[in-house]
């Protein structure tokens, strides 16, 4: 990152809207007020840590796409090697998967788009290059560069997406957008060279408009050096020590951001789509 993204991004680190981000022409979907967690999430809460192959793993991705429903759509485990497994189910009436992938496109470039997704915890999005890019996925081979809370700790992270083939994904079925999209994103610190995880968000179609199922890999073997690091003269940085070992209190903040941000932008999702997309 360079020293001008690095001062753009203090200036714009802040929760809310403030001034004149009230006066951006999406600003009236700004909605501070959010609703409720979703019984079954605060059931997945309840219930705690799950056994490890109760939740998919990384190298079975694409199995998504084949099962109707998977052991544990929410809920998380914990690893011996110190990594996590996230999974969250999000009902999304009168959504449809190509308004995600719009999402995805559209949101990167404004910090006050991606402050409507997540109102009480998205502080700040950049894309990493400043290239124009346009088509239906957008984003992807991209890095988006966001700060956020995870509970009460703000996380810097780069979101580089990824096409679906490289989490094990058959995008033959995927190929009607209509039908259904995957999300898929090598997860990592923005303001360290460390990659920490996966994450995968499968949509598809639904009677009544549609589902998210997300899936986050994170921590313990999934951390790997983003670029090449030379030996530390001093320990690790804080953010490398966390990555290694994944805590109950990592998955829940994960697993409850997950679940506010997906309900609350997809009450938003259909309106803000039929008025910005063209």
């Amino acid at each position: 990152m360079t020293p001008r993204h690095l001062q753009q991004r203090h200036a714009t680190r802040y929760l809310g809207y403030h001034g004149s981000d009230t006066h951006a022409p999406f600003a009236s979907y700004f909605e501070p007020e959010m609703a409720s967690l979703a019984a079954h999430v605060i059931e997945a809460l309840n219930a705690g840590p799950q056994a490890g192959p109760m939740l998919t793993v990384l190298e079975d991705a694409g199995s998504l796409l084949e099962a109707e429903w998977e052991p544990t759509e929410t809920g998380y485990a914990l690893l011996p090697d110190g990594s996590m497994r996230v999974a969250v189910h999000t009902p999304m009436p009168e959504v449809t998967p190509r308004m995600w992938d719009w999402w995805f496109s559209w949101h990167g470039d404004d910090t006050r788009k991606y402050k409507l997704w997540h109102p009480r915890a998205h502080v700040f999005a950049q894309w990493a290059d400043a290239d124009l890019h346009t088509g239906p996925r957008a984003y992807v081979g991209r890095t988006s560069y966001v700060d956020e809370y995870l509970g009460s700790r703000l996380i810097r992270a780069a979101i580089n997406f990824l096409p679906p083939s490289a989490l094990g994904m058959d995008e033959t079925r995927l190929a009607d957008p209509r039908e259904a999209t995957a999300i898929c994103a090598r997860v990592g610190l923005s303001n360290y060279p460390l990659d920490v995880g996966y994450l995968l968000h499968h949509i598809r179609r639904t009677g009544d408009g549609a589902e998210m199922r997300s899936r986050f890999w994170i921590g313990g073997r999934h951390v790997a050096p983003r670029t090449r690091i030379r030996a530390l003269a001093h320990p690790p940085p804080s953010p490398v020590l966390r990555a290694a070992s994944m805590t109950a209190a990592d998955a829940t903040a994960l697993l409850i951001h997950c679940a506010q941000e997906m309900a609350h932008l997809a009450a938003l999702l259909p309106a803000l789509h039929q008025q910005f997309s063209s």
